[in-house]
């Protein structure tokens, strides 16, 4: 099967005295979102899966609506910080040398509630519980940098981590699953969708 791993587009940021955060998707997001469903529409999906946070399923929608498709929620796909009370996108932190934008390169961050050994384990039964209901099936799960982080490097065998390359906005990274247990990394980081419409990609484009 063919695993499609999609990164949520441009959210809001959104700063609370308490309580989550979750922000919504901004209009760059979402015109984002629905780049993504036109660029994927010529191929064959067969399920859709989110994470239940507010900007994943508003990625997914266009989605699910172009396929005519419902979106199956996992809880387990969403992100490490998911409980934390502000979200700011990750290259504002850069620009303004935030000393998050360093704690993130080198991992310290502490804005989550379970260890990195702890996120990469729901993170990875709940992929391949996915993957093993659907063999031979196109399959997209829209969810989070960190997730996807932590699921390419297992399938590469290198340290877990939640940040060792930075997924764009939309960006489709493609895993092929085996029965067999073997998995194999088609592409990381697909954005040509986004290239020319003027919309934030990422720290990895305009």
């Amino acid at each position: 099967m063919e695993l499609l791993l999609i990164r949520h587009a441009l959210p809001v940021r959104r700063e609370l005295e308490e309580g989550a955060a979750d922000p919504e998707l901004s209009d760059a997001g979402l015109a984002q979102a629905i780049h993504l469903a036109d660029y994927l529409a010529s191929e064959e999906l067969h399920a859709i899966y989110a994470s239940p946070m507010k900007r994943a399923q508003q990625t997914a929608a266009p989605l699910a609506a172009r396929f005519n498709m419902s979106v199956a929620l996992v809880d387990a796909v969403a992100e490490f910080d998911r409980n934390s009370s502000e979200y700011v996108p990750v290259e504002e932190l850069k620009a303004t040398n935030d000393p998050r934008w360093q704690q993130m390169l080198d991992n310290s961050w502490d804005g989550r509630d379970e260890t990195q050994e702890e996120f990469g384990r729901r993170v990875y039964v709940a992929i391949e519980a996915i993957i093993a209901n659907h063999g031979g099936h196109n399959v997209a799960v829209v969810c989070h940098g960190g997730v996807i982080n932590s699921y390419l490097a297992r399938v590469l065998g290198t340290p877990e981590s939640t940040g060792f390359f930075y997924p764009n906005y939309t960006s489709i990274h493609r895993v092929v699953a085996a029965r067999t247990g073997q998995r194999q990394i088609i592409s990381i980081n697909e954005t040509s969708h986004l290239r020319g419409t003027g919309l934030p990609i990422g720290l990895n484009g305009k």
